[in-house]
């Protein structure tokens, strides 16, 4: 598959903090690539430098063989990012939430209009249209975040956490249209903590730990070369051998 995106020696410092150590790996067209750590391990810092919304300390961001940093802005307009934690207009309808997010993204109003149709139909939020945000569950809020993140038609799509505490069979229904997206030839970035959700829908993971890569490898091989039958076991594997190390 062809290389979309490299990300080539990214470091974060945080005054004395240093939450990313020199990551670096390439994330191939049309795959799902889960980002894998505990809770302070740098999956949403990362995946926020990918989306270009804060720079890195050093290293860079290449997309199609060229840094993000030459055109940000025209970059900015081929990633979705959809957030861990909702940020959506409560004062506004979600056709208004819609409308407004396409004129970020400077799509002409009758694209949005039919944009926002085929979306609405996609998440069966129709009865919910002229409804505002606030009347949502946090399932049928997450789905609509993630409608809003496809408004513009991205080519990379950066999920962090997208389904932390919803009620199993939402996250099941949110997995569906996940691999859905993946059909339709999208690249997906997912970040999680969730260790079967990376299983069931990623090509490739790569578990980062303190900063730093682990591993990066496809969930059958690691499970064939750790000998293990889940993907959690060897998850706690490699963390339990970083603590031994550490200490």
């Amino acid at each position: 598959m062809k290389t979309l995106i490299q990300v080539q020696s990214v470091k974060k410092h945080y005054q004395t903090k240093a939450a990313l150590k020199g990551v670096s790996f390439e994330l191939k067209s049309g795959e799902i690539f889960g980002l894998l750590g505990v809770n302070g391990a740098g999956k949403t810092t990362l995946s926020s430098i990918i989306a270009g919304l804060h720079p890195p300390t050093s290293g860079d961001i290449l997309f199609e063989g060229k840094s993000i940093y030459e055109d940000i802005v025209s970059y900015r307009g081929i990633v979705g990012f959809c957030p861990q934690k909702p940020n959506l207009d409560l004062s506004l309808t979600l056709e208004e939430n819609l409308l407004f997010a396409g004129r970020y993204q400077r799509m002409k109003p009758e694209l949005i209009r039919a944009r926002t149709k085929e979306l609405m139909d996609q998440f069966h939020l129709h009865e919910y249209a002229n409804e505002k945000a606030s009347v949502l569950s946090g399932g049928y809020k997450q789905r609509f975040l993630i409608a809003r993140t496809l408004l513009h038609a991205p080519k990379l799509i950066i999920l962090d956490e997208p389904t932390v505490g919803l009620d199993p069979h939402i996250r099941r229904q949110l997995w569906d249209q996940i691999r859905e997206l993946k059909k339709s030839g999208s690249t997906i970035l997912l970040t999680t903590h969730y260790l079967d959700e990376a299983e069931y829908l990623s090509d490739r993971v790569c578990i980062i730990d303190a900063g730093t890569v682990k591993t990066i490898d496809t969930p059958d091989n690691l499970k064939k070369l750790h000998q293990m039958h889940r993907l959690e076991d060897v998850f706690i594997k490699l963390l339990q051998e970083s603590d031994y190390v550490a200490k």
